[in-house]
């Protein structure tokens, strides 16, 4: 029989928080991603960046965690937990120098920790409503600054990600989960758990880059792999690999389809191992 892992319920979420970013990042191969054969259409980004800066962000997603225990959804609570998401971009940005690896995720993920330590004992789907619920309290110490999802969210009238969380995360609840929770292979699980996503997200990282056009036919190729049946068959692995030569072609990148995977595999987690931890000895950070 194996240890019993100890941890307190912040180190526990802020472990399997990070663990499923550096899962995300590790998962290979992905349309436009950074991921263990190469870089994507990111010319500024590499995988040992990516896992550093994952790794970086533990601490506040422990305070987080902190923050949020046993209270309810308030102004008060968003606040907090953005003022620690914004020291989490602080030193996101040290590690990586400038360069924005997971402004997202922190968003994501920082909400639905304070969720889950909100409120113990929850399914996926109350927790990710939850979360939506904290998202709609405004910040008021947020400084407004106009950023590229800004202006995607203005020139195309999407949601993005702030739009996402604020209405419970619908896409992590309709398509992630749902995929991971099909296959007992993991890789395959994950890649069209992504698909899905990819598949029906007005992805503000794709518009910011390629426009409208770039989107739908990135959603037409992610839609192909499902359709001649996911990954794992012939198929569907062949039509995968047309759509990273697209996206590699259009130099787009399915980033906020990405930070939603990440928050799914970390919903996924909590669903299999429960808020108490596995007792198999198995849950530490990934290297």
């Amino acid at each position: 029989m194996g240890k019993i892992a100890v941890f307190n319920t912040s180190e526990y979420l802020s472990t399997l928080a990070v663990n499923a970013l550096v899962d995300e990042v590790c998962l290979t191969p992905k349309p436009g991603l950074v991921d263990e054969e190469n870089n994507g259409s990111h010319h500024d980004l590499t995988l040992s960046m990516m896992k550093a800066s994952a790794r970086s962000l533990y601490p506040f997603f422990v305070e987080m965690a902190q923050a949020a225990k046993d209270k309810q959804p308030s102004q008060s609570l968003r606040e907090t937990l953005g003022e620690i998401g914004r020291k989490a971009e602080e030193k996101m940005f040290a590690v990586t120098n400038g360069i924005n690896t997971h402004k997202g995720a922190i968003w994501s993920l920082g909400l639905l920790i304070g969720s889950v330590a909100s409120r113990r004992n929850s399914t996926s789907e109350e927790i990710a409503k939850r979360a939506g619920e904290i998202a709609r309290f405004e910040d008021a110490f947020m400084i407004k600054r106009l950023t590229n999802g800004t202006r995607v969210k203005k020139k195309y009238g999407v949601n993005g990600a702030a739009g996402e969380a604020k209405a419970g995360f619908p896409h992590i609840i309709k398509f992630v989960l749902p995929m991971l929770r099909e296959t007992k292979n993991i890789n395959h699980s994950r890649l069209n758990a992504l698909m899905a996503v990819m598949a029906h997200l007005d992805d503000t990282c794709i518009l910011h880059r390629g426009g409208t056009l770039a989107s739908e036919k990135v959603k037409e190729g992610a839609r192909a792999v499902l359709r001649n049946g996911g990954v794992g068959t012939r198929e569907g692995f062949q039509s995968l690999l047309k759509l990273n030569s697209l996206v590699e072609a259009l130099f787009v990148s399915p980033g906020g389809s990405a930070d939603l995977l990440a928050a799914g595999l970390f919903l996924y987690e909590l669903e299999k191992r429960g808020i108490g931890g596995n007792s198999d000895g198995n849950t530490s950070l990934r290297l």
